[in-house]
């Protein structure tokens, strides 16, 4: 059938149109069907399924770690060993309550040692973890920039934790001598009885 054959058809008589003319319309209004009844359907059924592939593979690559977890089980095992071990080790590096005051001397000893002329030495309020407590100490102290940088050096040679933090130098009024104001924080073992949760006591 011709395109100018197709033109004269009259679409209010499709019954008197050829049988070829009437296939064509009907393969066009089954292709609009099918169209409408995948959009309207279909689409929302594709859309679920694509989400469950998705989640398929999500779900896959979660067993496959799990299943590489559960291979290496006795090496994890081992390694969170080895890390108790090694954080046993760092909690024996801690004074225990009673050793507090002879670290206390330690580090006023490290400053008087080097010729240093401490102005301030105060222990604060200790801050509280699960298993440690935080001692911080304000220091104030006074000398040559030699001595004070090797009295920094003594104090973390000490056989106890002792970070020194928030220094500031100045220029003492006299001489070649530097202030040097500082934080030194050292850490203790909670005893047993200790570990209750409660806020540190002045």
């Amino acid at each position: 059938m011709t395109l100018d054959e197709l033109r004269t058809l009259d679409p209010k008589d499709i019954s008197n149109w050829p049988r070829q003319a009437q296939g064509l319309a009907l393969a066009a209004l089954l292709s609009v069907l099918l169209g409408l009844g995948y959009f309207f359907l279909l689409g929302d059924q594709l859309d679920q399924l694509n989400q469950a592939k998705q989640q398929e593979q999500l779900l896959k690559q979660t067993f496959v770690d799990k299943k590489r977890q559960a291979v290496n089980l006795d090496a994890l095992e081992q390694q969170l060993k080895e890390i108790d071990a090694s954080f046993g080790a760092l909690l024996k590096q801690l004074p225990t309550k009673s050793d507090m005051d002879t670290l206390l001397t330690e580090i006023n000893q490290a400053g008087i040692g080097r010729g240093l002329q401490f102005e301030l030495f105060k222990p604060g309020t200790e801050i509280r973890s699960a298993e440690m407590a935080e001692v911080p100490i304000t220091i104030r102290l006074s000398g040559t920039y030699n001595d004070l940088a090797a009295f920094v050096n003594d104090v973390a040679q000490l056989s106890r934790i002792v970070t020194i933090s928030d220094i500031s130098l100045t220029p003492a009024t006299t001489g070649n001598r530097l202030t040097m104001d500082a934080t030194a924080r050292t850490y203790r073992a909670l005893e047993p009885g200790e570990r209750t949760g409660l806020p540190a006591q002045k």
